[in-house]
């Protein structure tokens, strides 16, 4: 008997890009979607159109490029918020609008300050609105998790009339749990009429460390949707992370009567992308993609999988694309191998201008590090050449004092809009006094709330990937840096923090 279809929703691009900091530029969204498509995924959140001109321009550049997952936009339930969601995905080439309204009392009566029967007639109108324009709509309903069963049940059965395609039933905050979750998905379809007519989704946070479990469990109760994100990014905890969701339904086909179409060899890839992009690193135990999820330290469990694999492992990971951890470059390769490369690792080059800068300091790399891995490739990539930004601020040149007895001591030439500017300063440590000689210039009165190292490759030449979290007013921005000297790369994380702290604009985040 065939096993049914788990479509596999990712807005990785959407609600991850809502974590503090994880503002991606269009050029980077658009690196991330391509890395999506070629996993297969089915559906790619590629953002909220009426956030921002730039949210706008973002999704409608991730309608053009991609053509083998469909593009979903997420809206309001109001025709300003829907228009501007068609118009971005005019050129994709199968599009969705994602509407919602929040559902629970404490919402309607706190944040919407709403009336149950006024919500029901909004999502009523803006299905029937959306209709009118695309074919293929979602309805949310934010807070379903803590939202009264009876009321769910009317304002599902009313989009349904009005032709919504799928039922999204969110967990907004992360409050339920696995069995209480899955209860709820049985009542709606069984209580609401033509619930065979729809799919039902599930959108699941990870306050409580349930996300996944949650998700997991709505399936086995009949939803045949999932949103997820890569690693798990997101709002406050984060989301269902999509690796865990697509390995566990795999893994455990004895009980999911449902499979994936994921391309499961593009996950680790996919999750060095977002990490790279994001500066958000991910924790060596995590699972799945962590660096520890396919290590064995202890003699005993050493032993049996060398005697036989599946006594300590339920995957592979080679079918999870850690075999594609290898070195491959070193000083002697060719641009065209470093082109291929590139490409294998779902970064795409368009432009020679972009390849000889990007060529150019891969060489420098090589010159400090004798052995070149993928994580060297997305860290080097991950800073400015592919995704151009205004670049006002360039660091020149630095020189670094740190002595046993003696206060550190950093000099910093910095190019500021093209103007050069020489800056020293003492600090704490070397780290310290660079940040100091930058902010002399800069004067940018941000607040520092991040600095977080992490090593990309082993061994000591390894290079060195700084994340550097600055705050002002309502923006926050991650900057990254990599370099074999650590004190260099934290200057570069500082400068391209500043950099995105000058050209991210304020944004409005809807919870789902």
């Amino acid at each position: 008997m065939a096993k049914e279809q788990l479509i596999i929703f990712d807005t990785t691009l959407r609600d991850g890009e809502q974590s503090p900091g994880a503002s991606m530029t269009r050029e980077e969204k658009l690196r991330i979607a391509r890395q999506l498509e070629k996993m297969h995924v089915d559906i790619i959140e590629a953002g909220f159109p009426a956030a921002s001109n730039g949210d706008f321009e973002a999704v409608r550049s991730v309608a053009e490029a991609i053509k083998d997952s469909r593009i979903a936009a997420l809206c309001r339930t109001s025709d300003q918020d829907i228009s501007r969601a068609l118009e971005a995905l005019k050129p994709a080439r199968a599009g969705r609008i994602h509407t919602f309204i929040a559902t629970s009392p404490l919402h309607m009566e706190k944040k919407l300050r709403m009336a149950p029967e006024d919500v029901i007639i909004a999502a009523k109108n803006a299905v029937r609105f959306a209709r009118n324009g695309i074919d293929d709509v979602e309805f949310s309903c934010e807070d379903a998790g803590r939202s009264e069963m009876d009321f769910l049940c009317r304002i599902v059965e009313t989009v349904i009339k009005e032709g919504a395609t799928t039922i999204n039933i969110p967990d907004t905050v992360g409050y339920n749990v696995p069995r209480q979750y899955a209860d709820r998905i049985c009542q709606l379809r069984e209580r609401v009429p033509n619930s065979d007519k729809v799919i039902w989704s599930v959108h699941c946070h990870n306050d409580l460390g349930l996300a996944v479990a949650n998700s997991l469990a709505a399936v086995i109760a009949g939803a045949r949707q999932v949103e997820c994100t890569i690693n798990g990014l997101g709002e406050r905890a984060g989301n269902a992370a999509l690796e865990e969701v697509v390995m566990a339904v795999r893994t455990r086909q004895d009980i999911f009567p449902c499979d994936t179409r994921i391309d499961a060899t593009h996950i680790v890839p996919a999750s060095k992308l977002v990490s790279s992009v994001t500066g958000f690193p991910v924790q060596p135990n995590k699972a799945i993609v962590g660096a520890n999820a396919f290590a064995h330290e202890s003699g005993i469990h050493q032993d049996g999988v060398l005697k036989h694999r599946e006594t300590y492992e339920i995957m592979r990971a080679e079918d999870v694309g850690w075999n594609t951890n290898k070195l491959v470059l070193g000083k002697h390769s060719g641009r065209t191998a470093f082109r291929a490369r590139l490409k294998e690792l779902g970064i795409e080059v368009d432009s020679e201008q972009v390849l000889n800068t990007a060529f150019t300091r891969f060489k420098e790399l090589a010159d400090k590090k004798h052995e070149i891995f993928d994580e060297d490739l997305h860290a080097l990539m991950s800073e400015d050449v592919v995704t151009p930004e205004d670049e006002y601020y360039k660091l020149v040149a630095s020189a670094f004092h740190s002595e046993t007895g003696e206060t550190p001591h950093a000099m910093i030439t910095l190019s500021a809009g093209g103007a050069e500017h020489r800056a020293e300063a003492q600090g704490s440590g070397p780290v310290d006094a660079a940040f100091k000689a930058i902010e002399s210039v800069a004067r940018s009165d941000a607040d520092l709330q991040l600095y977080s190292v992490n090593a990309i490759t082993t061994g000591t030449d390894a290079q060195g990937e700084v994340t550097v979290r600055l705050a002002k007013g309502s923006r926050i921005v991650n900057g990254l840096g990599a370099d074999t000297d650590i004190i260099v790369a934290s200057a570069r994380a500082y400068i391209n923090a500043l950099n995105k702290l000058r050209s991210v604009a304020e944004r409005l985040n809807p919870q789902l």
